[in-house]
């Protein structure tokens, strides 16, 4: 009987070694993905969570996202980028724009009139720009991809057809160069999280914003403003860049095999998937507003071309600016029309 005791207790103490090595391989990791729009908002339902979903299921339920919108982890959205350095927040959502002038050459597919009108295309273009020139400027994460959205419009409370229109307009804008494009053709432009929109509206701080379509129910901009104003074909106006940051000591952390789950899902894939949310809900959302009865016009080819023309300084300062910062501007815009002009081939 003692001889039956001493082996079972034997056996009770080296089963904690025996799985050890079975519990290391089998590593269940929880990651927190913070970001600052509502969880109506269309990016969250249709990319975000799908996008969290999908590392779930291809990791066995091992690897999974929790998603807090609407700032719950505390913060403003401009601290984002910096919640993913810190470890605040494992991954992060978010605008490089938030931050004007910290990461440059992402800069580039903001400028007036480079992006293409679909998400898609500008989502290929500013992945294929990332992973060439990028990554330097965002050394202090992990990123797991990058991309750009459609043709932004405007919404305002007045018509806008012409450029003469535009002046005085009180205008959110959500980047530097949109901002320097709405100065350009005489509005007023104000830079503010897109959250605060509402209450800017309410307030009479500003007249308008320029956002894609797919953000609009989120902030109910269609509620609050009657006139939406978009620009034929492309070039197109203004682009917004993105990206899906992540704590570095988080990703090295994770087992080989997530970590391979990960990267499956990052880069062009992600890319492409956000981009979709942007092409598939803007008609989506367009048509909503037009069913409401408000005013969706779009600018004449000729008032475009005026517009070309009025924001062409705001391309030309940020080469010069760049320029002093040892970074090749020029190169970098002859290069990303030459990228629109290729994906965007056959895409209407």
């Amino acid at each position: 009987m003692l001889h039956r005791r001493l082996l079972l207790s034997g056996a009770a103490l080296a089963t904690p070694a025996l799985l050890t090595p079975r519990r290391a391989a089998a590593q269940e990791v929880s990651l927190r993905l913070h970001h600052f729009l509502p969880a109506v908002s269309n990016v969250h339902r249709h990319f975000l969570m799908p996008w969290a979903n999908k590392v779930r299921d291809e990791s066995g339920g091992r690897l999974r996202i929790q998603i807090f919108p609407s700032m719950q982890l505390g913060g403003a959205p401009p601290q984002l980028y910096d919640q993913a350095r810190d470890g605040v927040a494992d991954i992060v959502w978010t605008l490089p724009g938030n931050t004007p002038g910290r990461f440059p050459r992402i800069e580039v597919i903001e400028l007036p009139f480079i992006a293409h009108k679909r998400a898609s295309v500008n989502a290929r273009v500013t992945w294929e720009l990332f992973d060439r020139h990028m990554r330097p400027d965002f050394a202090e994460t992990q990123i797991i991809t990058a991309w750009a959205h459609d043709g932004g419009l405007i919404h305002a409370r007045r018509e806008v057809r012409t450029m003469d229109d535009m002046r005085g307009l009180k205008l959110r804008f959500p980047t530097r160069q949109a901002g320097e494009a709405l100065k350009a053709l005489g509005a007023t432009a104000i830079g503010l999280p897109v959250p605060q929109v509402p209450e800017a509206l309410s307030q009479g701080v500003i007249d308008g914003a320029v956002v894609p379509w797919e953000v609009v129910p989120a902030i109910r901009i269609h509620e609050m403003v009657r006139n939406h104003v978009g620009i034929p074909g492309t070039p197109t106006f203004y682009s917004a860049s993105f990206i899906l940051a992540m704590n570095k000591a988080r990703y090295e952390g994770l087992a080989p095999d997530l970590k391979r789950v990960l990267d499956a899902n990052s880069g062009a894939v992600a890319a492409e998937m956000a981009a979709k949310v942007w092409d598939d809900q803007g008609p989506v959302v367009e048509e909503m507003v037009r069913r409401r009865g408000n005013a969706i016009t779009e600018l004449s080819v000729a008032e475009t071309a005026r517009w070309r023309e009025a924001t062409a300084p705001v391309t030309a300062t940020w080469i010069s600016a760049m320029r002093e910062r040892g970074i090749d501007g020029a190169a970098l815009v002859e290069e990303t029309r030459a990228l629109v002009a290729r994906h965007g081939q056959g895409v209407s």
